[in-house]
């Protein structure tokens, strides 16, 4: 019985493996019960690496080349099996191929806005995307750690994982950069380089090497878009913590005209928009004062101008809490803050 069954068996004596363009990582040959002959062909074609696996270890790795199958080429599988007779009888031994070629395109982005420190707003949720190229680098420690014993490993089994990865060190590649959020669009090749050197090394425990990354777009979530236009405004009256009220307090004019007819008209809209002024009269108040003194000079030869009125308690808490959230988003600095603060709580009556 036991010799039918070996005339029975089918002996393999030709392995490869023609990529099919699907996807394939790594193949499993489909040995189907069979076993390779003694003296058998292995053909590794370039940008592949075969591994023979023997009992769920790794035996032997072949590189590009045409290989006959003996004693010889199969040190290691010869030694765990313990065949010193010249392989008289065929051997039974799986056979994985991988590819190593680089594969290009693969995207990432960020599906929802990354928070990050930048050191002109302090902090910024951005948005990001760009692709990256890799390869399996070291084809073993690719089959213990992710693909195993499959049939077939493919880009899309690996690729969510790969994603995360680029994903999860964003905030590391800006740090590493020291480039501020203003400037990331101008210097995307910069970014794509540190986010390719704080993202290797997750690569490369996976058998991987990360070839190539590129940054594509950086932008802003569209309420934090609004700020950064704030903050040019800003920049416009030369930073000034007065002049830029004024702006503001000039940008919100016209909405709050429209509350004042819609008021006329019997709409009730003029309390809205002044609350969304944020204390509209003790802002004016403020800003009229700064304004008065702007046009003095504010030197010290200029003429003396009368004293601000004082404001209302439920005014002055308005204001700082307007205030307030100006420095939340990063359009003033905490001394800025703390400076006007102390200065409307003179102003309580």
């Amino acid at each position: 019985m036991a010799m039918m069954d070996f005339i029975k068996k089918q002996f393999i004596d030709i392995l490869e493996w023609t990529e099919s363009g699907d996807g394939t990582l790594a193949w499993r040959y489909p040995m189907a019960g069979n076993e390779i002959q003694h003296g058998a062909a292995l053909t590794v074609r370039e940008s592949q690496v075969a591994l023979f696996v023997n009992e769920g270890q790794v035996a032997d790795v072949f590189g590009p080349g045409r290989y006959r199958l003996a004693t010889q080429t199969l040190p290691v599988l010869t030694y765990l099996k313990n065949w010193d007779k010249l392989f008289q009888s065929p051997f039974k031994s799986d056979v994985h191929f991988f590819s190593t070629r680089q594969q290009l395109d693969r995207r990432w982005g960020t599906t929802q806005p990354v928070t990050i420190r930048d050191k002109d707003f302090g902090a910024v949720r951005l948005r990001a995307f760009g692709n990256y190229a890799f390869r399996i680098a070291d084809a073993k420690l690719f089959h213990t750690e992710v693909a195993g014993t499959r049939e077939r490993y493919t880009l899309d089994d690996i690729d969510g994982q790969l994603r995360g990865l680029m994903l999860q060190h964003i905030s590391d590649a800006v740090a590493q950069s020291g480039v501020p959020f203003l400037d990331l669009a101008a210097n995307q090749v910069e970014f794509a380089s540190q986010l390719r050197s704080a993202t290797a090394g997750e690569f490369a425990r996976l058998g991987l090497a990360l070839e190539a990354v590129t940054v594509q777009n950086v932008s802003l979530p569209e309420e934090l878009q609004k700020v950064l236009d704030q903050k040019i405004g800003m920049g416009m009256v030369g930073g000034d913590m007065g002049r830029f009220m004024q702006y503001q307090t000039a940008q919100a004019i016209p909405k709050f005209a429209e509350g004042a007819a819609g008021a006329a008209g019997g709409g009730g809209g003029v309390v809205g928009d002044a609350m969304g002024l944020g204390a509209g009269v003790a802002l004016g108040q403020v800003m009229a004062q700064q304004l008065s003194q702007g046009l003095q000079g504010g030197g010290a030869g200029a003429a003396a101008v009368a004293p601000p009125a004082a404001l209302k308690p439920d005014e002055v808490m308005a204001t700082i809490e307007k205030l307030a959230e100006l420095k939340a988003k990063g359009i003033l600095s905490d001394d800025e803050f703390a400076a006007k603060k102390a200065e409307l709580l003179k102003k309580l009556v």
